[in-house]
């Protein structure tokens, strides 16, 4: 440049962004570098402030502090430019509320299980768990790599919202009661806290199925409102302090046997974000998904130990014939939803599908592992 520059001048237009990154570039004399510069190649500063919704009461263990995590590292990775203040059950709205105030834009985000909006359109289930169906990591497989995210997110479209895998809980255990199953006629009459396709088992078994929050549980339980729970597994149980309340733990989760947790975003405040925001938060929830399969795997077998050896547990198993009867109901339940609601038959064909090769591949490995190999 030919003209002398004012440096009191040029230091403020720089302050105030009226001297431009190409101006600045041409005075450093890089006039070649500055043609190549186009406006996707600069960040934007502008900062985003956001509220996330959550079935989960606050910093509930692994649920709660998840997000609380992902929160912490959406923050570092975009540097501070996208924050997200979490609030749990009832903070700001009651849990089962999420997914209609983000869907409105009352939050920016939730997190929760896909089978709570069942009510709302039931093909929502099989993204959380279906009865006797694939574990953690075929139900990944099937989201992440089998057609199930696309699926996911024709489902979620209409509600102006968009779906990412969240967390999984892993094989969960069958739940306490407060008496002992030892056949069909054991859970006719029975109320227990039990969510999406395993309640509608429940209820065909002669049950009742009671849907409530996790913060609501444990006294729900020790009134009598309900007579039998279940929720995840031996550490959430030992915290939650079921082992006081209720005299007899099952296995297995036959009901949950990998229960996926999700993150739905309002589509609107997503699509407005920059796309390395966007690709901050996938690769948030992608970290995650498989922090929490982990944690959980952790925490499970050291509280499984406390469960059995401080506080004297004894761990029951579902008879062969109770397991058989309610794998039955569930393939009559699901026949039923899928011939009443189109998406319900497009969703649960691409499940099954993936399933059938993936328990093929499993017979052959894990089945084998765990039969034959495991100590």
């Amino acid at each position: 440049m030919n003209k002398k520059i004012n440096r009191k001048s040029f230091f403020k237009g720089i302050a105030l962004g009226t001297i431009s990154l190409p101006f600045l570039i041409r005075a450093c004399g890089g006039k070649n570098v500055a043609q190549n510069i186009t406006a996707p190649n600069i960040l934007s500063a502008k900062k985003y402030r956001w509220k996330m919704v959550t079935t989960w009461p606050p910093n509930f263990p692994v649920l709660g502090e998840g997000c609380n995590l992902f929160a912490q590292w959406v923050n570092e990775m975009s540097d501070g430019r996208l924050a997200i203040e979490v609030y749990g059950s009832g903070e700001l709205v009651p849990g089962l509320q999420a997914f209609d105030t983000v869907s409105a834009g009352g939050a920016d985000m939730g997190s929760g299980a896909a089978y709570y909006w069942a009510g709302k359109t039931p093909a929502a289930q099989f993204f959380a768990s279906v009865p006797f169906g694939m574990n953690a990591q075929q139900l990944n497989a099937w989201i992440l790599c089998g057609g199930g995210m696309q699926l996911w997110e024709e489902l979620y479209a209409p509600y102006n919202l968009v779906p990412m895998l969240g967390g999984n809980t892993g094989v969960q255990m069958g739940g306490w009661f407060n008496r002992e199953i030892n056949s069909l006629a054991d859970l006719k009459g029975l109320k227990m806290r039990i969510p999406g396709l395993g309640g509608k088992v429940l209820n065909r078994a002669g049950g009742t199925a009671v849907l409530s929050a996790g913060s609501e549980i444990y006294t729900n339980l020790e009134r009598g409102v309900i007579d039998a729970t279940e929720w995840i597994g031996p550490y959430h149980d030992y915290v939650m302090g079921f082992h006081n309340i209720a005299d007899y733990y099952y296995s297995p989760g036959w009901h949950e046997v990998g229960t996926a947790l999700e993150f739905f975003i309002n589509k609107k405040r997503y699509d407005a974000l920059p796309k390395d925001l966007q690709v901050i938060l996938q690769t948030a929830a992608a970290r995650l998904n498989i922090w929490m399969l982990s944690e959980f795997e952790a925490k499970n077998s050291i509280y499984l130990r406390k469960l059995v050896e401080e506080e004297k547990v004894s761990v029951r198993f579902y008879p062969p014939e109770v397991l058989a009867q309610l794998r039955s109901f569930t393939e009559e339940i699901i026949t039923e939803i899928t011939d009443q609601d189109p998406m319900s038959k497009k969703i649960y064909d691409s499940y099954q599908k993936f399933r059938q090769g993936a328990v093929k591949w499993s017979e052959l490995t894990e089945k084998v592992f765990y039969n034959n190999l495991q100590i």
